[in-house]
Parts: structure tokens; C-alpha cells; sequence
């Protein structure tokens, strides 16, 4: 009964937006059991909000933050820093890529820095499953582009004619006269080679062109196969029938209020189930992060739509320049299980009340003074290894665990093994010191337990009173 009322009820809330003015009808799921959409973006500037973040939507307009709204990757490359992520899916399910720009403002890089001499290379992260995800490698593009000074905002879109991914971004170069970005394209398979980049879009005279996302059309509907958006001194919709053909400009959406002075970034998401489309635009001149606008005709600039506030809602981050995937059944449960909103956690150590357990270096130790220190915070996850057990993942380095090598612990990064989920995987009981604390037994060496000596985190068998000491721990934030 509760679900035939809640679908009654979203039949009445569609029903009442066909008579607001400015409003399309929020597109409704189209079954009860479809999956939902998964946005990567990142949040701003700084070491930290300059890194890959993760949000959830049933129904494409209102969104969770996943992983409690923390960040989800982090880039040891390059910068250190990423930007303009892209989602990247191969046409089988098998593969999937994360694309983004090289570029950390606010953290060793300025603005000015970044556009005549930044870093000419993207980022690339790679999963089978779309929760375990390779290490990052950089990916040179625009090295080969006389005078190119920079490598930005990248996207890529399987071409079937080619059987391979047109990879495009924008490059900052002097060029017939100008220093200014275009975009540029190259072929790849496997995002990390490709062929000698071209040149793709270019706009007249002094006119930069720095984002655009191109996006298939079903068919039957529109006149072209191909709708891209671009942000190039307005959000410009163009049509084409072929990826690397000619391109028909079709207009802007300044008519209906939305310049480039005020929006940039567009990323667009197909509503499951309908023709109908959110484009999603950066409101970069407010800081307001993104908005949706909504059309049943991606080719028509004149019927996107604009929405009231409150038919939307964010979530509690800010999402900046991203990309979104329509998910499968099989792909939410995965993500939604990887990045639930566990809490915060930081080890107290028993027998030194003053010290915390903390990683430097990637080495795991016990320290005083960490409380307001992101090395010594840990989300306790379900075990790598199995059902009732744990396993301790980094804040501020996502995707690193503690794990025991050698019976010496390390923070180091899930290579998605057997041997590591086992390695990383402890099972929680009573403190061997105290009963109202915690003590963590090794899932592969039950006879050993984690326990500091000299202040270094080990992996020991407990034969002592000090040993029982130094192996209990609670559990605080």
C-alpha cells in the first residue's frame, strides 16, 4: 500500500508541475526496482576538496553524498590535486575509467600558473567493478601540441565507426594569431596511449572554449545523433551526426536566462526510462554549484527549462564540474555497499590514553597530539575479507587500509587481492585489558593480535600483561 500511495503521489506532484510556470515535469522512475544515477565531481580548491567525491540520486534531482561526503579517491600523482572528473564506461560493462584534470589550486599552484604553464597531462584510474580502482597514472596529451601549455576538462565518448574512445579536453596554445584554449581530441583503447592529438573545436578570434560534453541521442528523437554543450563564453548546444563531423551550432542558453557570465561545466544525465534530459551547469559566478535544467529536446536550446529551487536539492557538499552515470542494478548495489556513510573513527590507545594510532609516511605508529590530525581518523568497514569481521580505511588517504606485512603495519592501497583483503581484515572483540574496550584479532594469524611496541603498531602473539595492554584500544571519534 505505502508504495502504490508514494507512486500516487509522485503522479500528483507531476501532474501539479504541468501547470508551473518555468518548470518541466520531474521525470518519475520508470520502474520501482530501476537503479539510480552516481555523479563524480569534486567539491573546490584545496588539497582536499581538489580530489574525486561521489553522490547518489534515485531519481537524478535530489542527491546523497556517499562515503559520509568525503572524498573517495585521492591523487598521489602530478599536482596531487584533480579536477573536471569524467566517468568512462566500455560498451561491454567490463571496464571503467576515471578521467580528470591534473591541477591543484591553492596548493602549490595559482591560477596563472595552471593556464600558461600547468601540467599537460590528465589523470586516469581504472576498475573492473567500479568500486575497486586502480592507482592513478598520468596520461601525457597535450605534450605532443607545439606550445601546449596545459591539459583541461577532459571527457571521451565511444565511437563505434572507429571501435575506440575519442578522448577530448582543452589545451591553452597560441594558435592563428591567439593564446587560448581549444579543444583537442585524440583516439585511444585503454587510456594510456593514444594517437598524435588534433584539433577539434575552435572558436573566432579571442573566444576560449574550455568545457563541452557530447552525448548520444536515441533514436527517432531530434534531427541530429550527436547533442554536445559547451562553456565558451556562453553554454553553446550544437548538433552533429558523426562524432568528428561538422558540427551545426543551434544556439545558446542565454534566452532563457543562463549565460556564460553566470553558468559553466555542463554535464548532462538521461532520465531512466523517458526521452527526457537534465543538463547540469556550474554556477560559478555565485559559488552556488550546480543546478539542473530540463528538456525533452536536448537539440533545442529554446525548450530547456529552468527549475525552482526546491524541485532539487544537492546534498550537503558542493558539487563542481562532474560527470554522471546511469547505473545498473548490479552497479548501485556494489557502490552503495563500497560508500556507506560510516562514521568517523579515530584508535585510542589503552595504556597511553594520550596517544592515537596514526599513519606518517604510510608507517603506522601510536602519537600524542593527533586529535585534530586527518592521520589518525579511520572508517571502520565491513572486513575486506568477510561478514563479522573489520577492516580500518583511511579519511584522508580513501582506498589505503592498515594491513600487516611482515607483522608490521602499513597504510598502503587495496590492489583488490585476496592476500591484501586478508592482510587488512581483523576481527573485533573485547579488549584483552579491559572488556569495555577493543582489542583486534588478525583474520590470517588468529594467534596474533594488532598491538603497539616503542610506539610502532605490530602484529603479536599476547602472552603478557603489557602485551594485553599495549593490544586493547577503543574505539572514540
Amino acid at each position: 500500500m505505502s508504495v502504490l500511495l508514494n507512486r500516487l503521489a509522485a503522479i500528483f506532484v507531476a501532474v501539479a508541475l504541468l501547470f508551473t510556470a518555468q518548470t518541466l515535469t520531474t521525470p518519475q522512475r520508470a520502474a520501482a526496482a530501476d537503479p539510480g544515477y552516481l555523479m563524480v565531481h569534486f567539491t573546490g580548491d584545496g588539497s582536499t576538496n581538489q580530489q574525486m567525491y561521489l553522490s547518489h540520486s534515485t531519481d537524478g534531482l535530489h542527491w546523497n553524498d556517499l562515503n559520509g561526503g568525503g572524498m573517495v579517491l585521492r591523487s598521489p600523482v602530478g599536482t596531487r590535486g584533480v579536477r573536471d572528473p569524467a566517468f568512462v564506461r566500455s560498451p561491454d560493462g567490463s571496464k571503467y575509467w576515471i578521467i580528470a584534470t591534473d591541477l591543484c589550486i591553492g596548493c602549490g599552484q595559482t591560477w596563472s600558473q595552471s593556464i600558461n604553464d600547468g601540467s599537460r597531462s590528465l589523470v586516469v584510474w581504472e576498475s573492473t567493478d567500479l568500486v575497486t580502482w586502480s592507482q592513478p597514472w598520468l596520461l601525457n596529451v597535450a605534450g605532443a601540441i607545439p606550445d601546449g601549455r596545459n591539459a583541461w576538462a577532459p571527457e571521451a565518448i565511444w565511437d563505434p565507426a572507429s571501435n575506440d574512445y575519442v578522448l577530448y579536453w582543452a589545451t591553452n596554445v597560441p594558435l592563428n594569431g591567439a593564446t587560448k584554449h581549444r579543444i583537442f581530441y585524440a583516439r585511444t583503447s585503454d587510456f594510456r596511449t593514444i594517437t598524435t592529438p588534433q584539433s577539434y573545436i575552435e572558436r573566432p578570434g579571442t573566444q576560449e572554449i574550455i568545457d563541452t560534453q557530447i552525448i548520444e541521442m536515441p533514436a527517432g528523437v531530434g534531427n541530429y545523433r550527436y547533442v554536445r554543450a559547451s562553456g565558451d563564453g556562453q553554454i553553446t548546444i550544437e548538433g552533429s551526426n558523426s562524432i568528428l563531423g561538422t558540427w551545426t551550432r543551434l544556439g545558446d542558453l542565454s534566452g532563457i536566462g543562463l549565460p556564460g557570465s553566470m553558468v559553466e561545466g555542463p554535464m548532462w544525465m538521461k532520465f531512466n526510462g523517458t526521452n527526457k534530459w537534465a543538463l547540469y551547469l556550474d554556477q560559478y559566478a555565485s559559488g552556488g554549484g550546480y543546478m539542473p535544467v530540463l528538456t525533452t529536446d536536448p537539440s533545442n536550446p529554446a525548450a530547456y527549462q529552468k527549475q525552482a529551487s526546491g524541485s532539487y536539492n544537492m546534498g550537503g557538499t558542493k558539487k563542481r564540474h562532474g560527470w554522471i552515470l546511469n547505473l545498473t542494478a548490479a552497479e548501485e548495489a556494489r557502490v552503495l555497499a563500497r560508500w556507506p556513510n560510516t562514521a568517523i573513527n579515530r584508535l585510542q590507545s589503552y595504556n597511553y590514553q594520550d596517544r592515537y594510532v596514526r599513519h606518517t609516511n604510510f608507517d603506522v605508529r601510536i602519537d600524542q597530539n593527533v586529535s585534530t590530525s586527518p592521520d589518525s581518523e579511520f572508517r571502520i568497514r565491513t572486513g575486506l575479507a568477510g561478514t563479522g569481521t573489520v577492516s580500518f580505511e583511511s579519511v584522508n588517504f580513501p582506498g589505503y587500509f592498515l594491513r600487516h606485512s611482515n607483522y608490521d603495519f602499513q597504510l598502503a592501497y587495496n590492489d583488490g587481492t585476496s592476500q591484501f583483503a586478508a592482510d587488512a581484515t581483523f576481527r573485533q572483540g573485547a579488549g584483552l585489558a579491559d572488556s569495555t574496550w577493543s582489542s583486534f584479532q588478525s583474520y590470517n594469524h588468529p594467534d596474533r593480535y594488532i598491538r603497539h611496541y616503542a610506539y610502532e603498531l605490530r602484529l603479536d602473539p599476547i602472552t603478557t600483561a603489557t602485551a594485553r595492554s599495549d593490544a586493547t584500544f577503543r574505539v572514540t571519534n
